[in-house]
């Protein structure tokens, strides 16, 4: 895709107040798949309106647990993410949130599975009317730039 392009669809999504058919357009540009792991695209109402700015790790956290299975009892590898405010959308956060596992070696010297998430500032970007998409564009341009239908490995 070309980098003007990729920018202004970056921009006008990213810059704006939330706008659910705007960013199922973003979403829509991209194949977010690897052949082998699922990534679900949820836009999230928050409860609080604090909630948008203090609260990644609550957020994070949520989405952990949905990648979990538990509201379909199927596991999902990682999620795509819009965390709106409930009575104001000009600012809200998008984030990538993934599951990653690792083994470790306990005290008992008995090997177990840790879970890790991606971590919050990585790919987690506060963004909207009153906002700027710097971060979002640093690393969402590289993906959008590849082809026609960009493929976000996880």
């Amino acid at each position: 895709m070309d980098r003007k392009v990729a920018r202004n669809i970056i921009i006008n999504t990213f810059e704006n107040s939330f706008n659910k058919e705007r960013f199922i357009l973003f979403l829509r540009i991209g194949k977010y798949t690897d052949n082998k792991n699922e990534i679900d695209l949820l836009i999230v109402q928050l409860k609080r309106e604090t909630s948008l700015e203090r609260a990644r790790t609550m957020q994070r956290n949520f989405i952990a647990w949905y990648l979990k299975g538990s509201r379909s009892g199927k596991l999902k590898d990682a999620a795509l993410v819009a965390f709106v405010s409930p009575d104001n959308n000009e600012d809200w956060r998008f984030s990538l949130v993934k599951l990653d596992y690792r083994f470790e070696e306990a005290t008992s010297g008995r090997i177990k599975v840790k879970e890790e998430f991606t971590p919050a500032k990585r790919w987690s970007f506060l963004v909207g009317k009153n906002e700027k998409s710097h971060t979002a564009q640093s690393r969402l341009l590289p993906i959008l730039e590849k082809d026609d239908f960009p493929i976000l490995k996880i």
